[in-house]
């Protein structure tokens, strides 16, 4: 019977809401002269310590490390108090930064709260349309040369081929094995640049002619005659298909607003004085 009643969680919270009150008569026990000596630990507080623990270790605490979590709680804001007293928390880089990382929390969550409207977003994307167009995208073939096979005739043999193509753009084209596609769907020039090299892509953007074979271009595997099959030149896209990237610039600039408006005016109450260093005698 007394087994099975030490079993139960009702009792183990009894017991911890005595040893809870009882550090709490200890820590509040004032000494004559007074003082701010006193250390509430509300029951908020306690839930929130459950919590933190909850969430690192995907289970409440017992209450043995309940208890513990409560006394650790007070050993920690009882050295802090008596640092503080001590003048510890003084031009510590550590602390003035971490101090700073928390009012510059505070500042976040007031823009966090402004959620913006479809117009606003839509003034965003186009105010900025760089960030988010989309394009230009190409669909093409391409007949490969390989500088190892073919050695010094590799541009005589681009430029013989590209004759024959031109002449008969029928002709099946003959060119060197590689693992790079001969023919290539609609895709993004970023996309092709990371294939082929970022001066294919660009020699491809600029100099070929749609439908019509042409070259030879250089890529970082060799020589390329090409032929466009389709573009798609760059577009500003829908609000819609690029939403979240909008609303996260948006945020992060509107934050960034927030803060530097908070900054001046804090500002504004500070006299600034930077003294010079004294030039040493030479």
């Amino acid at each position: 019977m007394l087994k099975k009643l030490f079993e139960e969680p009702l009792l183990h919270f009894i017991i911890l809401a005595f040893a809870i009150f009882g550090l709490y008569a200890v820590v509040n026990r004032s000494p004559a002269g007074g003082g701010d000596d006193r250390i509430v630990i509300t029951g908020a507080k306690v839930e929130q310590l459950a919590n933190l623990f909850g969430n690192t270790w995907q289970r409440p605490p017992t209450a043995i490390e309940l208890k513990g979590l409560v006394e650790n709680y007070i050993k920690e804001e009882i050295y802090n108090r008596e640092a503080v007293m001590l003048g510890l928390d003084k031009n510590d880089t550590s602390i003035r930064r971490r101090l700073r990382q928390k009012y510059e929390f505070l500042i976040d969550a007031d823009a966090e709260g402004q959620a913006p409207t479809d117009a606003q977003l839509q003034a965003y994307l186009q105010a900025h349309a760089d960030r988010f167009e989309i394009g230009p995208k190409l669909a093409f073939q391409q007949i490969y040369l390989s500088p190892a096979s073919r050695g010094d005739r590799i541009e005589q043999d681009a430029a013989t081929l590209l004759e024959t193509l031109r002449k008969d753009p029928a002709e099946t084209p003959r060119g060197d094995a590689t693992l790079l596609p001969s023919e290539v769907a609609m895709t993004r020039l970023t996309a092709i640049g990371e294939m082929f090299g970022d001066d294919f892509a660009t020699a491809l953007k600029n100099k070929a002619e749609a439908r019509l074979w042409t070259g030879p271009i250089r890529s970082a595997f060799g020589l390329h005659l090409v032929r466009i099959l389709d573009r798609q030149p760059v577009r500003l896209p829908a609000l819609d298909e690029v939403r979240a990237a909008v609303a996260r610039d948006w945020s992060n600039e509107t934050r960034k607003s927030v803060e530097d408006a908070r900054y001046r005016q804090l500002l504004a109450r500070y006299h600034i004085v930077v003294e010079t260093q004294p030039e040493t005698s030479r």
